[in-house]
């Protein structure tokens, strides 16, 4: 018999008024890195707090109303209950202290980006960019930071992972009730929702903005599921990273277009713009178009808008920019250029490299803004490569890409657990002093038996989740009971004493997961020693459409379920945060394999290091400046030149070797005790060292006084009096392009081969102007000391005064009387540029020229 209609009827408990406030915690993401308050809500229910993903306001929802009224009853729980809120008062009450950097009090910063990853139980991320993003958002909060986040609210977050018997990768998506997020409606004064207008082609969109309070910063999340926009419409923020290039073109225009709107419409002014990666680069077009609204010419606007902007490039490879058709961007945004009277032209010149590119929105980021910024001192210099062509005359070493070392949030990925330790041998306002030069020598202090007891109750923890985690695979794909034995025989929580290695982060291929299993004997070898036993784990994600990725998974899940590696080798499906947190903070090694020098930063060996875990990687992104030779293990990456199969085999020999000859034999080298001692001195150096430099305290503060203040100061330099600024800079950079073609340089004196230590020179230049005023341009000498063809030294810069004119048309001579106080053979160049005292970087033109 065919059976009826199942309707749904969703019944929610009322809150006792004793616990009313529980709501407010539940919508307030500070507890995604507040463990006291996540506790709160675990105790009502521990087993629907896990199966409801941890999430505290679904949990609101679901929970049984008698365990709510029996919680208001409970003195050991209302106990708890005041404390956390006499903590979370005392947060919102803090009054800022010095810790912004040199943010000046009143500066605002907007931060864009496509994904936000604060907690599982809010799932707008896909990866390391949105959790970086929600670091930076909580880290903010910390600080007192001015700040404000706009990012696009996604009906379908990244898809939840689960394994088939064969170990392919299966994705799931399902749609997110809003009113089980930690979000609200943004409401107008007469109750209505907030809703922003954006123009594509052919109709208008409306946009409602949700709000999401994170600690003391608030998120808006634009959304496009409004009843009055088509079917279409509706779909635009459906899913992260979702859709074919229309729907991502979309996106990125709600968010930047959008987002810019939101803004404004609740009076928000920032007075700095932060696009983090360049899918909201379209807030660029939105700025220009209001400030050519109130009077400003394009050149002008688009000065006015760069000179206070940060960008940050997280990207290391070109096809990793989104771009786009030009004429697709043309027909977007034909209407925008047609309400402004600009030609098309203009704006595509904003996004293209060259003439008959496509309009890249990493490109429209870095012409829409005077600060830009990649995540490790390596990720700076292939970025300063790879996007060269943006400033042709100038070398990529001197272009106008700095770098702020990635960072991740303390509160959030260090364990509790080691809260009470870090109380009683750091003092209790630890947190506050985690650069102060002492604190190494303070956590080599704490005795070696309670640091290690800590490790081994963490990687309890981890075991039991892994355990959890293998089970209900195998009751999903029916394994047998003896199996399973079988499988976590090595996963025991009760004997946590097995060396344990873990890998956990998306699966690109460039992270090269199944490095260690380049050779196939040596890894047998090296995991079958019945004295020395190890454990690998494996968790993470690809993305559904990366058809290599998803091979990579499958064929470690293979290798995993081969007689000789079962139980030793384990993939654990499922990756999200809450995994990840338990595995940076419960595996005694971490690997990263990336093929250098792909690896923009990779921030969970930071969390692993900062939990007393070692960190076994390549020497790229972070770790490149993180290794200090005693905190861990590094593998040397080979040249550059050397073909993919011969690096993959020299870089796994030598993690073998590592393996074989230092990891192992320390990690077992006990004696008659239950651990090493030189095997928790090495885990102290590497939390102390990593805690020391990569907490996102540290992080904040660099990108206040390297980026936001410096924008925010020349925001306002440009704006005062009626944009003065803006329009002085834009005429001068028309003038010097049109001019510069004909600008040349010629030497004037004869140039002297040899002078005594303590001499000096005069060198005299020439330079044709074409019709430049001589202040418009520096000429400047370089400097440097030089053995058997080789720089021994960086570049003296030596700055030539004018003169005057030479008696040439047009021509002024340059001089400069140059004292060298460096002995041996010195080379030396002369060089041409533009220069103007209102640049924000001095080669942002991109022009150069030697003699």
């Amino acid at each position: 018999m065919k059976p009826g209609t199942t309707y749904t009827l969703r019944v929610s408990p009322s809150l006792p008024p004793r616990l009313a406030r529980l709501e407010e915690l539940a919508n307030d993401l500070h507890y995604s890195w507040d463990r006291a308050t996540r506790n709160l809500f675990a105790r009502l229910d521990a087993s629907l707090w896990n199966a409801l993903g941890r999430s505290p306001k679904m949990l609101l929802r679901c929970v049984d109303e008698k365990i709510l009224l029996q919680a208001a009853q409970d003195p050991r729980y209302l106990e708890s209950y005041d404390a956390v809120l006499a903590a979370y008062d005392a947060y919102h009450a803090e009054m800022p202290g010095s810790g912004a950097g040199a943010l000046a009090p009143g500066e605002l910063v907007a931060y864009f980006c496509a994904e936000f990853g604060f907690h599982e139980s809010l799932p707008l991320y896909s990866g390391g960019l949105g959790i970086l993003a929600g670091d930076h958002c909580k880290t903010a909060s910390d600080l007192h930071l001015g700040f404000v986040a706009v990012g696009l609210m996604y009906r379908q977050g990244y898809f939840q992972q689960t394994l088939d018997s064969e170990g392919r990768q299966q994705a799931e998506y399902a749609d997110s009730d809003y009113e089980l997020l930690p979000v609200t409606p943004v409401t107008l004064a007469d109750g209505r929702d907030l809703t922003v207008q954006v123009e594509l082609p052919g109709r208008a969109v409306s946009v409602k903005v949700w709000r999401a309070r994170v600690g003391r910063v608030s998120l808006y999340l634009l959304d496009t599921d409004v009843e009055s926009n088509g079917a279409a419409d509706r779909e635009i923020g459906h899913r992260l990273y979702g859709g074919d290039r229309t729907v991502r073109m979309e996106q990125e225009i709600v968010l930047g277009v959008g987002g810019t709107r939101a803004l404004a419409a609740l009076s928000i002014r920032p007075t700095v713009w932060h696009i983090n990666e360049g899918h909201a680069a379209f807030l660029v077009l939105e700025r220009i178009r209001r400030w050519m609204r109130s009077g400003l010419d394009f050149a002008t606007a688009l000065e006015t808008v760069a000179s206070n902007t940060v960008f940050t490039t997280h990207t290391p490879v070109p096809a990793g920019h989104d771009h786009f058709a030009t004429d697709m961007v043309a027909r977007y945004f034909a209407e925008y250029c047609r309400g402004l009277g600009l030609e098309m032209g203009a704006l595509l010149e904003l996004g293209c490299s060259h003439p008959g590119s496509e309009f890249n929105m990493t490109v429209l980021a870095l012409r829409g803004s005077r600060i830009h910024n990649g995540v490790s001192r390596i990720h700076r210099n292939v970025s300063a490569q790879m996007l060269a062509h943006v400033w042709p005359g100038i070398a990529p070493e001197e272009n106008p890409i700095g770098y702020v070392r990635n960072a991740v949030h303390v509160p959030t990925f260090l364990a509790p657990e080691w809260t009470p330790v870090f109380d009683r041998y750091l003092g209790i306002d630890w947190a506050k002093y985690l650069s102060e030069s002492d604190l190494r020598e303070r956590i080599h202090a704490i005795p070696d038996r309670e640091f290690w007891a800590v490790q081994q109750n963490l990687k309890a923890r981890l075991l039991h989740m892994v355990c959890d985690i293998v089970t209900r695979r195998q009751l999903r794909t029916d394994g047998s009971e003896a199996h399973l034995d079988r499988l976590l025989r090595f996963a025991n929580p009760d004997h946590p004493d097995v060396l344990t290695l873990g890998f956990a982060r998306r699966f690109a291929t460039y992270k090269r997961a199944t490095l260690l299993f380049e050779d196939m004997n040596r890894v047998r070898a090296l995991l079958s020693d019945p004295e020395r036993p190890v454990l690998v784990l494996f968790s993470g994600k690809a993305h559904p459409a990366d058809g290599a990725g998803c091979e990579l998974i499958r064929r470690i899940d293979e290798i995993s379920r081969m007689p000789e590696f079962e139980g030793r080798i384990l993939m654990l499906e499922g990756y999200e945060l809450h995994i990840g947190r338990r595995m940076v903070s419960g595996v005694d090694v971490w690997l990263n394999n990336p093929m250098y020098p792909l690896e923009a930063s990779g921030t969970s060996g930071m969390k692993a290091g900062m939990n007393g875990n070692i960190n076994l990687s390549v020497l790229d992104g972070w770790w490149d400046e993180g290794f200090e030779g005693d905190n861990g293990w590094a593998i040397r990456p080979t040249p550059l030149g050397f073909e993919e199969r011969r690096r993959n085999a020299e870089e796994s020999r030598a993690l073998y070797e590592i393996l074989e000859d230092r990891v192992l034999p320390l990690y077992y080298q006990r004696g008659l005790g239950a651990y090493s001692p030189e095997w928790v001195h090495m885990a102290k150096r590497s939390m102390a060292s990593i805690l020391s430099r990569y907490g996102s305290n540290r992080m904040l503060q660099e990108y206040a006084s390297q980026c936001y203040e410096p924008a925010a100061r020349q925001g306002r330099r440009y704006r005062a009096e009626g944009n003065a600024a803006a329009r002085a800079v834009a005429a001068w950079k028309a003038r010097v392009r049109a001019a510069w073609p004909g600008v040349q340089a010629r030497r004037l004196d004869d140039a002297a081969r040899q002078i005594a230590f303590g001499g000096s020179l005069t060198v005299e230049v020439g330079v044709q102007l074409n019709g430049l005023d001589p202040a418009d341009i520096a000429v400047e000498l370089m400097l440097s000391a030089s053995a058997a063809g080789k720089v021994r030294t960086e570049p003296q810069r030596h700055l030539f005064t004018g003169q005057g004119a030479t008696g040439r048309a047009g021509e002024q001579r340059y001089s400069l009387r140059l004292a060298p106080d460096l002995c041996g053979q010195l080379d030396y160049r002369i060089r041409v540029y533009p220069r103007h005292d209102l640049l924000t970087h001095p080669f942002e033109l991109g022009l150069m020229s030697w003699l």
